[in-house]
């Protein structure tokens, strides 16, 4: 395994942090960018590689890849229109540990054969994939990093959803990178709970005043959810205080409960509450807790998407205290939302004493039941940034 895809392969959600200077669908993004500077800080922002577009519709060159090279330690992927060995040759010399193949612009024995170079020269491959024809045709080549697109480099149009899916369906040996339209911390989180090992950030983090601080933004944790939400100005609110989880609490007997699962912005994930079994809402994620006879619900509960456990939710008991309560999040495996009890005043230490994957509060920000407090939301989503 080779430093990218050694790279790609640590835990938790990994970010490949591109240099571009324009793009053919929006135009200039960040004209005279410098390379160095950028490779640099994105490596102390925290990104497991950047990845330096060489090719001159994109004001790209290969003295870019080498002034990268010799500003940052990390691993670098050089991305280009490649169709020869050569181009890898030259990759490899100017110091890039990985290559693009894009598959759309090549056939399987075009593929297969710069696969083969690519292993001779000691550089990695991130084989790039548009849809499910293509996924498929990655796989039967073996290629170990595949990166599915979200964007379709003819029309230039972001099909999200369409990429959740490919990420949702690729085998889960290989390394999966989602790639294009990625914006918001949220967007990011629905790639990693599809499936993603890492994320792919060019445009946002060109646009973006300070774009190693958008990529450090981007890969943040703990993501933070507002629950217990039945009116739109109360989602806006929380949207604007920077939330990425927007909860709608569907179970009978409870005193936040919704009439249903409200419209969510793109920075945001809409997540259905509910008990016993899953209903029918239209929500990106169900939280399901088990029923608990005279009470609105058990304790714990799990995050599903699609019908898939994607994380735990570590709750107190209903109405009760647990004195123990963090220490058991402490000491449970994989993803963790913290709920119970949680407001402005506790997240921050409770965040410190658990490294929480996501914190969920609901009553702590309410002037009543189910009406939010704005004041409150912002300063429990500060508290939890």
């Amino acid at each position: 395994m080779g430093r990218f895809r050694d790279a790609l392969s640590a835990s938790g959600l990994q970010g490949i942090a591109e240099v571009k200077r324009r793009s053919p669908s929006v135009g200039e993004l960040r004209a005279g960018a410098d390379p160095a500077e950028l490779a640099a800080s994105y490596e102390r922002a925290g990104a497991a590689a950047v990845s330096i577009l060489v090719d001159a519709r994109f004001d790209g060159s290969w003295d870019d890849l080498r002034a990268a090279r010799a500003a940052a330690r990390l691993p670098l992927l050089a991305k280009g229109f490649f169709s020869t060995g050569e181009d890898l040759r030259v990759a490899r010399e100017a110091g890039a540990d990985a290559a693009l193949l894009i598959l759309r612009d090549l056939d399987d024995e075009a593929a297969r054969r710069l696969l083969v170079a690519a292993t001779e020269l000691g550089l990695d491959t991130l084989v790039e994939t548009h849809d499910a024809e293509e996924l498929g045709r990655a796989t039967r080549l073996d290629a170990p990093v595949i990166g599915i697109n979200a964007r379709d480099l003819s029309t230039f149009a972001i099909d999200r959803r369409a990429q959740l899916g490919l990420v949702a369906s690729a085998p889960r040996d290989r390394i999966i990178v989602a790639e294009s339209g990625i914006e918001s911390r949220a967007q990011g989180a629905a790639a990693e709970l599809a499936g993603a090992d890492a994320i792919l950030a060019g445009s946002a983090l060109m646009r973006a005043t300070d774009p190693a601080r958008k990529l450090a933004e981007l890969l943040s944790r703990p993501l933070v959810k507002v629950c217990g939400l039945t009116r739109a100005e109360d989602v806006a609110a929380a949207a604007g205080a920077g939330a990425d989880m927007a909860g709608f609490v569907l179970a009978e007997g409870s005193p936040r409960r919704a009439e249903g699962v409200l419209p969510v912005p793109e920075t945001m994930l809409a997540v259905s509450v509910e008990v016993g079994e899953p209903c029918e809402a239209e929500a990106d994620l169900i939280q399901l807790y088990p029923r608990e006879q005279g009470k609105v619900r058990g304790r714990d509960a799990v995050l599903l998407r699609e019908g898939r456990e994607v994380a735990k939710v570590l709750d107190l008991p209903w109405q009760e205290p647990d004195p123990a309560h963090l220490e058991r999040a402490r000491a449970a495996n994989g993803r963790i939302m913290l709920a119970g009890g949680l407001g402005p005043d506790n997240v921050r230490a409770a965040i410190d004493a658990v490294r929480p994957w996501a914190v969920d509060a609901s009553s702590a920000l309410e002037s009543a039941p189910g009406v939010k407090d704005h004041g409150l939301v912002r300063a429990y989503v500060e508290a939890a940034r």
